[in-house]
């Protein structure tokens, strides 16, 4: 219950936010910013039962996530002396690198997972030939946030579909940023909601699985993150 009530305040921001964006409201700026310093907030507070239980590594590799997110959220804020979108890319990559870490189980993928790749290879042919001098580093993050998507399937449903929200999220802004004038308006809310839907999934999923102990609930075992 104290883990729900935590996420509340980014629930809340969120909503706001998306709704700001929505209505082209200067609130969109300030909620962006909180938004990932707010879901860090269950995961700090679950941090020392999830010591306890097993180790450092998947408080550490959350919140380097989320960390990583956050200055890619605000590239253009924290460096303006350098060009946004790929110090964005960067951010991101790095925090679906963790994403990936955290993540990696022993058990195989499941074999629908190669609609990943298959999502990967058409956004290359369609985006590609208007990405420039970007082709690689975009292809190089598609890969990553394809690995997120990926290796969160092979987790519970909850993350599973955290993954394919950041995923569909990512989508719709390469879209917006490489063929603007073939997205409408209402894009701009779509990629902070399916980006704010896939966080708070992937971080809420990993803590439902982390705060319980292994010995404890053999079916929780069998749903590992990460020891």
């Amino acid at each position: 219950m104290r883990t729900l009530g935590a996420f509340l305040p980014f629930v809340v921001v969120s909503i706001v936010h998306v709704a700001a964006l929505a209505a082209e409201s200067p609130l969109a700026v300030p909620t962006k910013a909180l938004l990932m310093p707010l879901l860090a907030v269950p995961v700090i507070l679950d941090a020392r039962r999830i010591i306890a239980l097993r180790s450092r590594t998947p408080v550490m590799l959350l919140l380097g996530a989320l960390f990583f997110s956050w200055l890619g959220d605000e590239a253009g804020l924290f460096f303006p002396f350098a060009p946004e979108l790929p110090l964005m890319l960067g951010f991101f990559g790095i925090a679906h690198v963790a994403y990936i870490v955290l993540f990696l189980r022993v058990r195989r993928l499941p074999f629908w997972t190669v609609v990943y790749a298959v999502w990967w290879m058409l956004m290359l042919v369609t985006l590609g030939p208007h990405t420039g001098p970007l082709l690689v580093g975009v292809g190089a993050y598609g890969l990553v946030l394809a690995g997120t998507a990926a290796t969160a399937a092979r987790c519970t449903p909850i993350i599973a579909l955290g993954g394919a929200f950041f995923l569909l999220s990512d989508s719709i802004l390469a879209f917006r940023l490489f063929l603007p004038d073939a997205m409408p308006a209402w894009t701009s809310p779509a990629v902070m909601l399916t980006y704010t839907l896939g966080q708070g999934l992937l971080v809420w999923g990993a803590l439902r699985v982390l705060r319980v102990s292994p010995s404890s609930n053999p079916a929780a075992a069998s749903e590992e993150v990460v020891r």
